[in-house]
């Protein structure tokens, strides 16, 4: 594997990490509670790691643009993005469905729900969750692991190890079979487009889609708390 990709892999280490050694720091020398700490060091890290990444990047960025002219369209980039997020959502219902009949595990996630909890806290976070994470997720987890790892062997053991890490990143051993369903739709449109930025889209639009779900959710909730209190003050 070309040095590069281990930096890549020790960046995205360090910013996981990093808040447990700065989010205190900030703590002390800034008037915010330790929440809103390490929210805020983890928005700063997760830009700092997208830019370290990207730079460390640039030599395959340079072989994409020169490959560029003999690989897929702008338009067929979108209707490849637009196919896989359907094949997404429905890889990830039969792999939800599977876990809670035979496994019995509730379709809940708590690292989505975390994600959502800190978003309504910071709104500002949903850049991490929109845009920076599935760049980097995609990047790491797609183009360097199951890249490698599909040199080596084949498509279904190479998507298969790469989603087991990908879950135990996130700390959700229980849903493996939902992040196993995505690792391998997400490495399916990149090994059938060789293009990484066909599963990026897909991965910022599922996130993207289930923030502003949340979030309209939490409205409505609103609207109906605020309709309840008004028919109750009316006389």
């Amino acid at each position: 594997m070309a040095r590069r990709y281990w930096y890549v892999i020790l960046t995205y280490i360090i910013m996981q990490f990093s808040v447990l050694a700065f989010a205190p720091l900030l703590y002390v020398l800034t008037p915010l509670g330790i929440t809103e700490a390490s929210i805020y060091w983890s928005v700063f890290s997760f830009i700092a790691g997208l830019v370290v990444v990207l730079w460390l990047m640039r030599p395959d960025m340079q072989m994409t643009r020169n490959q560029a002219d003999s690989g897929l369209s702008t338009g067929e980039i979108i209707l490849w993005a637009i196919a896989g997020l359907f094949m997404a959502y429905l890889a990830n219902g039969i792999a939800s469905r599977i876990e809670k009949v035979f496994l019995g595990v509730k379709p809940e996630s708590e690292n989505t729900q975390m994600i959502m909890d800190i978003t309504r806290v910071a709104p500002i976070f949903v850049i991490v969750t929109a845009i920076i994470a599935p760049i980097l997720e995609e990047i790491i987890f797609r183009k360097i692991i199951f890249g490698e790892l599909y040199k080596r062997t084949n498509f279904f053991i190479a998507a298969a190890l790469s989603a087991l890490i990908f879950a135990i990143i996130h700390r959700e051993p229980e849903h493996t079979l939902v992040y196993a369903s995505m690792g391998f739709v997400f490495a399916f449109l990149y090994v059938k487009t060789k293009r990484i930025i066909v599963p990026i889209i897909v991965h910022m639009s599922l996130n993207s889609i289930s923030v502003i779900l949340s979030l309209a959710l939490d409205l409505e909730d609103l609207q109906k708390q605020l309709e309840t209190i008004v028919m109750a003050l009316t006389p």
